[in-house]
C-alpha cells in the first residue's frame, strides 16, 4: 500500500479542495453524528481553537487529520473501509490485547511467527516510532502527504496525524517500550488532541463559510497552494 500511495501521483489538489471531496466520504467506523465529514473537521478544529486559541498549529491538525480517509473515495480508488479507517498498530511485534477484537490476529500467520510474536519482535527497546511499521490506513497516508509535500507544521502535528488512530498507544498506554524521548513529548500533544476528536464532535452546526477564511490563512501558512496526493 506503502508502495502503491507513496508516490503521491493520483491527484494535485489543495488542502481545501480535499475537505470538500471528503464531503462524499462516509466512514462506517465513526460513531458520531450524521452531518457532512467537513463538518466533523471543523468542530474538532474550532473545539481546540476554544482551548487553545494560541496553537494554530494544533487547529489545522483538527482541521485536516482525517483527509487521509479520501482513500475511501472513487477518485482514489475506493479502497475498502477495513483499509482506511478503524484502529492502527504495529506489525514486526506481538499484537498486543487491547487492540480492538484483537482474537482475530490468531488466524494472522504473524501471530504464530516467532520473528514477530514477542514484545519488541523486528524492533528494539526505544527505537523510536518513527521506525515502526503500523499497520496501513489514513493515519498513515495524510502522513505522508504533509511530509512529502514539505509541510512547515512541528512534528507534533504529524505525530497526530499519523498516530491518532493508534488507540493501543494513547488509550491504553501498550507499546511505550518503542517510543523515543520526542515521542513522549509529542504523545503528550496527541493526549490532549484526542479529548476532541471520537466521540466528542458537539451538535453545534458549524457555519463554514464563517469559518473558512481562517482556516484558509492557517493552509496558506503551514502548506503549498497544491499539494500531490
Amino acid at each position: 500500500m506503502r508502495k502503491e500511495y507513496g508516490n503521491l501521483d493520483k491527484v494535485e489538489m489543495s488542502i481545501w479542495e480535499c475537505c470538500e471531496l471528503l464531503n462524499d466520504v462516509v466512514d462506517e467506523s465513526d460513531p458520531d453524528l450524521d452531518e457532512p465529514q467537513i463538518e466533523h473537521l471543523l468542530q474538532t478544529a474550532e473545539a481546540i481553537r476554544k482551548d487553545y486559541p494560541d496553537e494554530d498549529w494544533l487547529h489545522l491538525t483538527g482541521l485536516i487529520h482525517d483527509l487521509g480517509k479520501v482513500l475511501l473515495h472513487p477518485s482514489f480508488g475506493g479502497l475498502p473501509q477495513w483499509a482506511v479507517v478503524g484502529d492502527t498498530y504495529p506489525v514486526g511485534c506481538a499484537f498486543d490485547k487491547s487492540i480492538v477484537h484483537h482474537k482475530y490476529f490468531e488466524e494472522n500467520p504473524d501471530y504464530h511467527n516467532p520473528a514477530y510474536n514477542t514484545k519488541y519482535g523486528v524492533y528494539s527497546e526505544g527505537c523510536g516510532l518513527n521506525n515502526v511499521m503500523m499497520s496501513w490506513g489514513h493515519d498513515d497516508y495524510m502522513y505522508l502527504v504533509a511530509k512529502e509535500n514539505n509541510t512547515t507544521l512541528p512534528s507534533a502535528a504529524l505525530f497526530i496525524i499519523r498516530y491518532h488512530s493508534f488507540y493501543a498507544l494513547h488509550r491504553s498506554g501498550s507499546y511505550k517500550q518503542l517510543m523515543n524521548g520526542e515521542d513522549v513529548e509529542n504523545l503528550k500533544w496527541l493526549e490532549i488532541f484526542n479529548k476532541y476528536d471520537l466521540y466528542s464532535k458537539s451538535k453545534v452546526r458549524i457555519d463554514v463559510e464563517k469559518v473558512k477564511p481562517y482556516y484558509l490563512s492557517l493552509i496558506e501558512k503551514y502548506f503549498p497552494a497544491k499539494l500531490r496526493w
